[in-house]
């Protein structure tokens, strides 16, 4: 079978060389090269879809720029609960759409007004699920940050409200829109590597310990009751706030949230698998001595009947699997393919299969856009986003009770003390 019969373009036979450590930094970077160029052809302010960002210290910063650039988008408003991080947002804005953006602190407001058509929600993932269905009923659609939900008992929910409102919302896992994901996803269901029943997917990087802190007041200009929502109340400490939150299980799940959600997406698609019936974590926190709860290393086997995923990550370290920081690897009969966001590369093959990196964060944007205005599914819908995040919470429920973690053709885990960590307390969600 020839390569052309995978492949639609940016093929070649060059040596595919690991690039992955330049490109963990993630989608924002892939946002900025062509914002210029697509802000120059944008259409009637009439025909924008109007957008509100919630959330806009980093990655809610890089994502409103990105629709901000293209033409169907008109960046409206700007919501934070820290104040300090909303001038530096509206200026990105304002430098790529050529007009300012309203600013809120308050998301509530953002849902009530009729001049809002979408939310893109970039908070902190414990406020994802609650956020979600409540701009639905609000009559907004959304575009919501990896991993959909915080907790697996919040998906369905947050299906049912989607579906109840008729609202489309995709799910930051911009890989589904990447040409060069497509094709090398279609050469391992293509059969020319033989059987793939095995999937690794890893993220390796070595991070810095937290700092310790003691309980203080917030920063002027932050509504923190408004920050914790839905998570238990609890004082201020400025090693769990911004960014650092990922690293307690309150607010976020670790590397398993942060790129588990993404990768794992990608092995799970490549393999054609919904739910796993088996999960086993191994390792935890042995090596980094701060205060942080999620994982510093984890192991984990997803066992799908023939089909195996396997996930690793460690952040004490630089050197990762195949000189790659962050990717996925398909093993088939005669041959393996190996893909991450610079690339991806066939090993052991007649043939070296080859593909050099494509654009990822400006179509998937785009692709949300063309949904809401068709009324269509996005190329990561909600149900693909919960399930992929669901994963990720699987191996740390698994994780955290210290045991292998039976799982139901729904996804839902067996046992009492795994369905305690699936499902949120009262007053945790919604």
């Amino acid at each position: 079978m020839k390569v052309d019969d995978f492949l639609k373009a940016d093929l070649n036979r060059r040596q595919f060389l690991g690039r992955s450590a330049q490109n963990a930094a993630g989608v924002a970077a892939g946002m900025v090269g062509l914002a210029g160029a697509a802000a120059l052809a944008k259409g009637a302010a009439s025909e924008r879809i109007r957008l509100a960002v919630i959330g806009v210290r980093n990655q809610g910063k890089a994502l409103a720029s990105g629709f901000a650039s293209l033409p169907d988008a008109s960046v409206v408003t700007l919501c934070d609960v820290d104040e300090n991080h909303l001038p530096a947002a509206v200026q990105a804005v304002q430098n790529v759409q050529g007009t300012s953006s309203k600013t809120e602190r308050d998301f509530r407001r953002v849902l009530d007004d009729p001049k809002v058509d979408a939310v893109v929600i970039a908070t902190p993932d414990h406020w994802h699920a609650s956020m979600t269905a409540l701009a639905c009923e609000a009559g907004k659609d959304v575009y919501v940050e990896t991993p959909a939900c915080h907790f697996g008992g919040e998906s369905a929910r947050m299906i049912e409200t989607a579906r109840a409102n008729h609202r489309i919302v995709g799910v930051g896992l911009p890989q589904r829109s990447g040409q060069h994901f497509q094709s090398a996803i279609r050469l391992v269901q293509s059969g020319q590597l033989g059987q793939v029943t095995l999937a690794k997917a890893w993220f390796v990087q070595r991070r810095q310990p937290l700092a310790p802190a003691l309980p203080a007041e917030p920063p002027a200009g932050v509504d923190f009751e408004s920050w914790l929502g839905p998570a238990p109340q609890r004082p201020f400490l400025a090693n769990r706030f911004h960014y650092h939150w990922r690293w307690f299980w309150e607010h976020g799940s670790g590397e398993l949230g942060a790129w588990g959600s993404q990768l794992l997406d990608v092995a799970r698609w490549g393999l054609d698998v919904a739910w796993p019936q088996r999960v086993a974590s191994t390792n935890g926190r042995r090596v980094i001595a701060d205060e942080a709860e999620t994982p510093d290393a984890l192991q984990v086997q997803f066992d799908c009947g023939d089909k195996t995923v396997i996930w690793e990550h460690r952040t004490w370290s630089n050197h990762a699997p195949e000189g790659r920081t962050a990717a996925v690897a398909f093993f088939g009969e005669r041959g393996t393919l190996v893909v991450d966001r610079g690339g991806w590369k066939v090993y052991d093959s007649k043939e070296p299969l080859t593909s050099d990196s494509s654009e990822l964060a400006l179509p998937h944007l785009a692709d949300f856009l063309a949904a809401v205005k068709e009324r269509r599914a996005p190329a990561a819908d909600l149900k693909t986003g919960t399930v992929s995040a669901g994963w990720g919470q699987l191996a740390a429920v698994s994780h955290r009770v210290g045991r292998e973690v039976l799982v139901d053709d729904a996804g839902q885990p067996r046992g009492d003390d795994a369905l305690a960590l699936w499902q949120p307390e009262v007053g945790q969600s919604f």
